[in-house]
C-alpha cells in the first residue's frame, strides 16, 4: 500500500496561521487575565504553548499552560487500543477561569468530549472554547471549534499529521493518502 503526502500548511504558512489563531482568541475572550490555555496531549500541549507565547507578544499578558490526559474519558478505547497515559499538568484551580482548550486536529470529536468530561475534575470553569489548528470534518458530535486554524475536507481514508518544531524539529502540516 503506498501513500502519497501533501504538505498543507509550510513553516510560514503555520506561523501565520498560529499569529491569527491568536490574534482570534485575544479577540474574543473577555477577560484574558482570567484565561488559562489547556492543551490535549500529545500536539495541543506544544501548540497552547505556541500560542500562549504569541498571546504575551501581542497583548503583554502571560497566560498559563495546562496539559490534559484524555486516555481514561475516551468512550471508544476499545477501537483506537489502550495507550500509555501521559501525565495531566494542571497546577491551578479551573474555578471561575476561561479555557481555550487546544487540539492540533478535530476529526470524530470523541478526544474533545473526552476533555469536556475531564475538565471539571480541576474545578467548574466560567467557559471552554476550542481551538483546533485543522479541522477535517467528519464529526460524529455536535462539537465545533470556536477557533480554526484550517478547514481541510478529507475522506475517512485519509490522515493529517501536524508537526511541531518542539516536538518534531520542524513545522508544517501534512494530508496523507493512502491508496
Amino acid at each position: 500500500m503506498s501513500a502519497a503526502i501533501v504538505e498543507i500548511l509550510s513553516p510560514d504558512e503555520m506561523r501565520r496561521t498560529i499569529t491569527r489563531l491568536a490574534s482570534e482568541i485575544v479577540e474574543r475572550v473577555s477577560d484574558l487575565s482570567n484565561t488559562i490555555l489547556l492543551g490535549i496531549y500529545t500536539r495541543g500541549v506544544p501548540l497552547a504553548k505556541i500560542l500562549a507565547n504569541q498571546i504575551e507578544m501581542l497583548e503583554g499578558i502571560k497566560i498559563p499552560v495546562g496539559a490534559l490526559d484524555i486516555t481514561f474519558y475516551r468512550d471508544d478505547l476499545d477501537r483506537v487500543g489502550m495507550r500509555t497515559p501521559a501525565k495531566t499538568k494542571i497546577p491551578f484551580d479551573l474555578t471561575g477561569k476561561n479555557i481555550v482548550l487546544v487540539d492540533d486536529v478535530i476529526y470524530k470529536g470523541r478526544t474533545i468530549r473526552a476533555a469536556f468530561s475531564a475538565i471539571p475534575e480541576y474545578g467548574r470553569t466560567e467557559s471552554i472554547y476550542l481551538a483546533v489548528l485543522v479541522d477535517r470534518g467528519h464529526r460524529q458530535l455536535p462539537i465545533h471549534p470556536d477557533f480554526t486554524g484550517k478547514y481541510l475536507p478529507t475522506s475517512s481514508e485519509e490522515k493529517v499529521k501536524v508537526y511541531l518544531q518542539d516536538v518534531d524539529g520542524r513545522d508544517s502540516v501534512e494530508l496523507i493518502r493512502t491508496h
